[in-house]
């Protein structure tokens, strides 16, 4: 059984940074492509960031593009969404999500595809 915890989450002031990480235990990262998924109140469940097995393929919703960056350690079974110049609309659970894949630089944006989610860490940037 793959399991996944997040951590990082917290309250921040807008324009400043937090570092979410995922640890992954019960198989190794490295046949998964990984992402990052939010849940604000009252709304579904967005993408925010993908990244591929390999590492060599990252993706992002054009909401965080150039201020989000993720990577993965699969030596360490964990990955990281680096979050900068964070604003009060980034506010969400923040939930890491594990799809195996066939594929070296695939990852998907659709939450479906995603078999294994961890159970969040809340994100709070107030004005």
């Amino acid at each position: 059984q793959v399991h996944l915890v997040e951590s990082g989450g917290g309250l921040v002031q807008a324009g400043g940074s937090l570092r979410l990480s995922c640890v992954v235990s019960g198989r190794s990262i490295s046949t998964y492509a990984m992402g990052w998924f939010r849940q604000a109140p009252g709304k579904e469940r967005e993408f925010v960031a993908g990244i591929s097995k390999s590492a060599g393929t990252t993706g992002y919703a054009d909401s965080v593009k150039d201020r989000f960056t993720i990577s993965r350690d699969n030596a360490k079974n964990t990955v990281y969404l680096q979050m900068n110049m964070l604003k009060p609309s980034d506010t969400a659970v923040y939930y890491c999500a594990a799809d195996w894949s066939f594929t070296n630089n695939y990852y998907s944006s659709q939450s479906s595809s995603y078999e294994y989610w961890g159970q969040g860490t809340q994100v709070t940037v107030s004005s």
